[in-house]
């Protein structure tokens, strides 16, 4: 095996990473991730393309997803094969793709091989040779697997490997237990069986490890305790082989501590405790007849619009045949309605959820969001749980929330989340019931059934909510200025509902004056401020959550003068290097603090580009920079696409180079190039050059046009 390729190594046990040799290597996106960890983690490595739309996208994948899936292959191809005398490690087949890695490359098949090794030594009687490889292998586990992957491939992946380690740790603890460590298993098995009640293995390596340690009763006081919870979250006994060890640490009569526990069986049959277990646990202490949970905030009074997707969000949610947990998302910027629809919906569908509702604000954008542990005390509580009862760890309470729903008919509200790990803990495991999330963040690895991108209004759902909240008599008097006034407000309901609020409280004011009002940019975001709303404090809780490098490029990409922008401007802007500055882009869309209407186009809402050139200008003269490395950019293209329309004309001298450090202009083929260029960035040249004229400055960008002609 050729060295380059015998030192590529993946890791997928914790956060999806590669090296190459000594070298991290950038994988790019979740969704690219996603596709890496479904070749890595196939059998042979290959997967048809079918296989892999799959295993990214579930049943409904974007119309694009086959050009999308070879755009993924390019961008890997580049990573892993970084020139032609690296050997191939992607292959194209037929009708799919193939990876082509030395054994062990990947974490988890060299974890699966330590435990066939370890089951191999155990079984020739070495059990300290045993155990040292278990240790081996669960030390390659760095967190999660697959953290932030998304897709339905990598959360079964997900269950998978954490079941797998799981089981591996009982293995090791039960190696030690033959070893003669008990006393040292003890803290360790009290850990595992406080984080995972339901374990029968667990519990009873924890019952030999306090035994054999001297410690008879600890050990009978753990069957009850492990009896209690079986009782109350599932209503069953104690297996055949947890009841009979109980017997026997009662009697005294347990083997030596090298005579293992065998791992329950597949199956098998529940049994009633022996007369010798004692008389039965008193019931779990939950509140008599709990009421129904009804737990939905009121549905909002002037919802307008929005039909098609409350009735797409009810339909999932209440879908007659399923055989997995309905989950319906909705996601976009703050402002944009996706509590009100999700609301909305919720109400409409309650028929179908007999059992009731709950409802939690996660509270995404705050700087301290809501923990699973305090969503899950609440929804646990509200389903009849006492206080004393509720366990310590989020596992357990997410166990027991479960085993509660489990049956049961309800629908479950999580508004404003902040991204996935926020919302598992809060899922229930029954079809019967259904979750409808919402958040800014596209929620990338949520199993969903449905998720929508929420867009603005439409003029006339603008126009209809102004007028529910102002009288029709008002809107009918001045239609123009009622366009005027929703299109400077970007249709983002949050805005419409502000100034229709205004509107409202202030009768003898024209709709013309507050549209005129608007009309400054700088002002645009005081002006949209009624109460305790206001469209700043909005965009302000989403900018808040971003990184340092995300924050900066949410600013300085506003400073460009069209209605959207492309990657090698974008660029440009943030002075950096066009993948970097996709990388970063792309992360602002699925922060829904941008938009990208087609691949390597970005834009903003009129509104949140106002707030980031008015955040911009708090910080300094950062756009002075951005500004200019932009025209350098723009010289360049217009110099180039000029000399292919006009070839040797010396007029293209007067454009000027302005090459600046780090700025390059565009790379320009042909004279279809050159105009393609032209027309995609001519909005951006003449909002720059008005721009500048304002400020007494000559623009250097007139003759963009004759090189379109």
């Amino acid at each position: 095996m050729d060295g380059e390729l015998g030192d590529l190594r993946f890791s997928v046990l914790g956060p999806m990473r590669c090296r190459r040799g000594g070298t991290v290597l950038r994988l790019g996106s979740p969704q690219q991730q996603a596709m890496l960890a479904a070749l890595l983690l196939r059998p042979g490595g290959a997967a048809s393309a079918g296989d892999l739309i799959d295993a990214l996208w579930g049943e409904e994948p974007p119309p694009a997803a086959a050009t999308t899936l070879r755009t993924y292959a390019w961008r890997l191809r580049k990573l892993l094969e970084p020139d032609r005398r690296t050997p191939a490690v992607l292959v194209s087949l037929a009708h799919g793709y193939r990876l082509v890695l030395p054994p062990g490359a990947v974490d988890a098949q060299q974890a699966e091989q330590l435990a066939a090794r370890a089951e191999s030594e155990a079984a020739t009687s070495r059990p300290a040779q045993a155990r040292d490889l278990l240790n081996e292998a669960l030390d390659l586990w760095q967190g999660e697997p697959l953290s932030g992957v998304p897709g339905p491939y990598a959360e079964r992946q997900r269950s998978r490997f954490s079941d797998l380690r799981l089981t591996l740790l009982e293995e090791r603890l039960a190696l030690d237990l033959m070893l003669g460590r008990s006393a040292h298993c003890v803290p360790e098995l009290i850990t595992l069986t406080t984080e995972h009640p339901l374990r029968e293995r667990s519990h009873g390596l924890l019952m030999r490890a306090l035994y054999h340690s001297g410690r008879q009763a600890d050990a009978l006081a753990a069957f009850r305790r492990v009896r209690e919870v079986l009782v109350e979250q599932l209503g069953v006994e104690p297996g055949a082989e947890l009841t009979e060890l109980h017997r026997q640490i009662l009697n005294g009569e347990t083997a030596e501590a090298g005579e293992l526990l065998p791992a329950p069986a597949r199956g098998s049959t529940v049994v009633a405790p022996t007369a010798e277990a004692g008389p039965p646990a008193a019931p779990g202490p939950t509140m008599p007849d709990p009421p129904r949970p009804a737990q939905l905030p009121p549905a909002p009074a002037d919802f307008i619009g929005r039909s098609a997707q409350a009735e797409e969000i009810r339909t999932a949610l209440t879908a007659p045949v399923r055989d997995a947990l309905p989950v319906v998302a909705v996601v976009g910027m703050g402002g944009i309605g996706k509590t009100a629809l999700a609301v909305h919906a919720a109400h409409h569908s309650r028929a179908a959820f007999p059992d009731g509702e709950l409802y939690a604000d996660l509270q995404g954008c705050e700087a301290l969001p809501a923990t699973p542990d305090d969503v899950l005390a609440a929804f646990l509580s509200a389903l009849g749980t006492r206080p004393e009862a509720i366990p310590d760890s989020t596992a357990a309470r997410s166990a027991l929330f479960r085993s509660l729903t489990d049956g049961r008919r309800l629908l479950v509200v999580l508004d404003n989340a902040r991204d996935t790990a926020q919302i598992r803990p809060l899922l229930p495991g029954s079809a019967h019931c259904a979750a409808l999330v919402t958040s800014r963040t596209s929620l990338a690895g949520l199993p969903t059934a449905v998720q929508l991108d929420l867009d603005v209004f439409t003029p006339e759902e603008a126009v209809d909510l102004l007028g529910r909240v102002i009288g029709r008599s008002r809107p009918a008097t001045e239609p123009q200025a009622v366009l005027d006034l929703v299109a400077a407000c970007g249709y983002l309901p949050l805005a419409v509902r502000i100034t229709a609020a205004r509107l409202a409280a202030r009768p003898s004011w024209t709709i013309a004056s507050l549209s005129e009002r608007l009309v400054d940019e700088q002002r645009r975001i005081d002006e949209l401020r009624m109460g305790d709303l206001a469209v700043e404090a909005v965009f302000e809780l989403g900018y808040r959550q971003l990184t340092q490098d995300q924050a900066q490029a949410f600013r300085l990409a506003a400073w460009a003068d069209s209605p959207d922008l492309g990657l090698d401007a974008a660029a440009a802007l943030l002075d950096l290097p066009p993948a970097r500055a996709e990388v970063l882009l792309e992360s602002l869309v699925d922060a829904a603090m941008l938009d990208s209407p087609t691949a390597g186009r970005y834009r903003y809402h009129d509104l949140l580009r106002g707030f980031a050139r008015r955040t911009s200008q708090a910080l300094g003269s950062e756009a002075e920079g951005a500004r200019s490395r932009l025209l350098a950019h723009l010289l360049i293209g217009a110099r180039s696409a000029f000399h292919l329309a006009v070839p040797g004309d010396p007029v293209a001298g007067a454009l000027g180079c302005h090459r600046t450090d780090g700025v390059d202009g565009p790379v320009l083929a042909d004279l279809p190039a050159a105009r393609a260029w032209v027309r995609a960035a001519s909005p951006g040249v003449l909002g720059l050059a008005c721009r500048l004229a304002a400020r007494g400055r000559r623009a250097a960008a007139s003759p963009l046009p004759s090189a379109a002609s």
